[in-house]
């Protein structure tokens, strides 16, 4: 067990290129740490950034003491970072947000209480400060996701959720998972998931890492791989054993 075993939260935050948002984040998560509903920490994943995050990232860590990070040896994705920080979490639950701050982690107070019910909650973006053409691919994207997996979910790019972590550990990985993970959480027997409706805000500082590819055409084929993978996705409990 980590550092983080001795919180009841952690907040995963991916970083990739973002040094011109790590101030910003180090003030908004150390304002938010002391009203959060549990004891929390914040768990950076710097994704092989090429700009000086993780020089950012370490100063940051060595002035706040519920700060900690991993740093990956080279870009591996969103939902390679995502995964990472559910594998090293040690806390009861587990959670993430973007670092470009256009959610707040505020929010996390928002969710926190639904995992007495469910086994993930998941934030839905009220009045999206995105371009409209970003919400139209959004909106498409979605939809069509919503027809292949059958999950329910409103606002599945939102990225602010919040999960058991023993169940998040046991989601099936891949890459494109985050936008998948109402469906994979349903995968698991007896699981369920909530949606609460959070802030959304325009990005002020860095650039934003999506475009059309990875925004439109990327999730329609990840849901072909998806509907591939729900039949053959193993579920078993083990009932008696004398180990």
């Amino acid at each position: 067990m980590n550092k983080t075993g001795q919180y009841k939260f952690t907040i995963v935050v991916p970083v990739f290129n973002e040094e011109d948002n790590m101030m910003n984040l180090e003030r908004t998560l150390s304002d938010y740490l002391p009203k959060c509903l549990c004891k929390a920490c914040v768990l950076f994943v710097n994704d092989g950034s090429r700009d000086s995050s993780l020089e950012k990232i370490q100063e940051i860590c060595s002035r706040n003491e519920d700060f900690y990070y991993i740093s990956f040896i080279r870009n591996a994705g969103l939902s390679a970072a995502i995964k990472a920080g559910f594998d090293y979490a040690c806390s009861e639950y587990v959670g993430y947000m973007d670092a470009d701050l256009q959610t707040s982690p505020e929010d996390f107070n928002l969710l926190l209480p639904g995992l007495e019910e469910h086994c993930m909650m998941t934030g839905i973006r009220a009045d999206r400060k995105d371009s409209y053409f970003k919400r139209l691919q959004s909106r498409i994207a979605n939809g069509f996701r919503k027809m292949m997996t059958n999950d329910g979910a409103v606002d599945t790019g939102c990225p602010l959720k919040v999960l058991r972590t023993d169940v998040a550990r046991k989601i099936p990985m891949f890459k494109g998972m985050h936008r998948f993970l109402a469906a994979l959480v349903l995968l698991q027997d007896g699981c369920t998931y909530g949606q609460v409706p959070v802030r959304h805000f325009p990005r002020t500082a860095g650039v934003s890492k999506y475009n059309l590819w990875n925004r439109l055409w990327g999730p329609f084929a990840d849901c072909f791989a998806y509907r591939w993978m729900k039949p053959r996705y193993i579920n078993y409990k083990v009932g008696e054993n004398n180990l």
